[in-house]
């Protein structure tokens, strides 16, 4: 980590140098490179500096606090809302900035939040330093709607960073485009009465990137989480303005897709190519495969991210598990929310579920941190993950015959053990195309029990032929065919139509076929000597009836 972190800082001194027109002896060709006017064309190398330390962290901690904490979801009789109620409630802006006078979590204590965080095996916390609302967390120069401006008095980012740095944490702010409090902002809510009428949203801009330097300068965040960007008054070029922005004020911090216009709703996803930003961000929901650049899935442990005190429908922590395993699994990180109270306190029903977290991460640290996706397209028993020479296999459903079926790996591992107890024996058969593990009658642990497997060298991977077409609920026939597919090559593609494993005496695939009814499509490549030579593939197509046609 403290060469990750000497190669960091080289990286932001040398764009630094370069933007502000000083003279470097270091790297001065490189870092014209890097920065010919701006950041947007950071080559490959600068990048993957600038973004290790995230990809090796892959469990972080998202923090929604703020004035909304104080109601705890409730006004007027209701009981449903977050940190959205100004907006949902549609409450006038004086009566809401009235809630400041109250505002004083006198439990807050930025040691044990950090302690806590860490001791759940997270890597880094991320806080809103403002949220939609437009209070800050913070002390600004720039307004007076600061939390320095309420009972407690007391700079929260301020207390909060320190503590991170003195744990070993990185801190980072998450900061809303949005602002419903600035008079500059627009638009105006509907319900609001407000006139916009000598309104200037350039002037907000200005306001919020003065609120961004101050943050960047007094607390020096390693993220800016940006949040609030859909508005019709926001668009892309004002999102790679604020990049290039951001990213003068502290060259080597990492910038969330959602600075510009380029993320596609709730699934997170954007072209990092055409959209400015570093990595994407799912909401609420884990994509069914890997993506092909950064991205974090951010989530909530109930169905609020501001505290709301009638919510007890939290997730459970086994549930959690999983869900990290599976999104580290697939090449992402997991960004885990806790909505604090007004009195300053993780509810105890958000603690209960990081200790659970925790307690599983002293054990498997090790296949989530500094991970990479699995090499595996599909594991019906689990997941996995990968680092380096070595594979780690999470099982969630602990096979009756106890035998673990490693699909299309070639290469024979050299140990294998599991990381809660190394001394339990792992039987190791390697067959053509798979690596079959013998394992005991009984989990070690049901949530997701790891086992580590280490080669000599990265170990070699067969696939099994793709199935197209890729979506499996049809209406109509639907013509189903195989990639991989040489009609005089060494070997044939043998499929069934019932779940079954082909084999060299099953179907074999000379062209695209119909399928007129449901049916679960197995296939893999058979040598001409009937040896397999690719693992199963499978895909289970659903025959729906039609819509019914509205009656005349």
């Amino acid at each position: 980590m403290h060469i990750i972190t000497l190669r960091s800082l080289l990286l932001a001194a040398v764009i630094t140098s370069f933007v502000h027109g000083e003279e470097s002896t270091v790297l001065k060709d490189e870092a014209a490179a890097a920065a010919p006017s701006h950041f947007l064309n950071e080559p490959a190398e600068y990048r993957d500096m600038r973004m290790a330390w995230w990809r090796q962290a892959r469990f972080g901690m998202f923090i929604h606090w703020g004035l909304y904490a104080e109601p705890a979801g409730q006004w007027n009789g209701k009981t449903h809302y977050g940190e959205w109620i100004q907006n949902e409630a549609q409450i006038p802006l004086d009566e809401y900035t009235q809630i400041t006078a109250r505002f004083n979590p006198a439990k807050f204590n930025a040691a044990d939040w950090v302690r806590i965080a860490q001791s759940s095996g997270v890597k880094y916390i991320v806080i809103t330093s403002k949220h939609h609302d437009g209070f800050c967390l913070f002390d600004s120069a720039l307004t007076d709607y600061t939390v320095m401006h309420t009972p407690f008095k007391r700079d929260i980012l301020k207390e909060l960073s320190e503590e991170c740095r003195k744990q070993g944490l990185k801190f980072c702010t998450y900061h809303s485009i949005m602002d419903w409090h600035h008079p500059d902002y627009l638009p105006r809510r509907n319900w609001e009465k407000r006139p916009a009428e000598g309104v200037d949203f350039d002037r907000y801009v200005q306001y919020m990137k003065g609120q961004l330097k101050e943050i960047i300068s007094n607390y020096e965040p390693a993220v800016l989480w940006f949040d609030g960007e859909w508005e019709k008054t926001w668009t892309e070029e004002r999102g790679r303005d604020l990049y290039h922005y951001v990213r003068s004020l502290k060259p080597d911090i990492i910038i969330n897709n959602r600075v510009g216009k380029g993320r596609q709703g709730m699934a997170g996803t954007y072209d990092p190519n055409e959209a400015v930003g570093d990595f994407g961000t799912p909401e609420q929901e884990i994509p069914a495969t890997g993506l092909n650049y950064d991205w974090e899935t951010c989530m909530t442990m109930n169905d609020h991210w501001g505290y709301n005190k009638a919510d007890k429908n939290y997730k459970s922590g086994p549930d959690l598990i999983r869900k990290l395993v599976d999104i580290v699994s697939k090449g992402g990180n997991f960004l885990l929310n806790v909505g604090p109270t007004a009195e300053g306190l993780f509810p105890p029903e958000s603690i209960q579920r990081l200790e659970q977290i925790g307690q599983w991460m002293n054990v498997n640290g090790d296949s989530i941190y500094g991970t990479t996706a699995s090499r595996f397209k599909e594991l019906p028993f689990g997941r996995s993950t990968t680092k380096g020479n070595r594979l780690y296999i999470h099982i969630f459903d602990w096979p009756a015959d106890g035998r673990i079926i490693l699909p299309g790996l070639v290469s024979n591992p050299v140990s294998a053990h599991f990381l809660q107890d190394p001394n339990c024996p792992i039987g190791i058969t390697c067959e053509p195309v798979n690596v079959v593990l013998a394992i005991p009658g009984k989990a070690l642990d049901p949530v997701a029990t790891v086992i580590e497997l280490a080669f000599d060298k990265i170990p070699d991977m067969v696939y099994g032929p793709e199935i197209y077409p890729e979506e499996t609920n049809f209406t109509a026939p639907i013509d189903v065919s195989f990639s991989d597919f040489v009609v005089d090559g060494p070997y044939r593609i043998h499929y069934t139509l019932d779940g079954s494993d082909p084999n060299s005496a099953s179907l074999y695939y000379e062209e695209p076929f119909t399928l007129r009814n449901s049916a679960t499509v197995s296939c893999l490549k058979i040598a001409r000597d009937g040896q397999p030579v690719s693992p199963v593939s499978r895909k289970h197509y659903i025959r729906k009836e039609p819509p019914a046609k509205p009656k005349k």
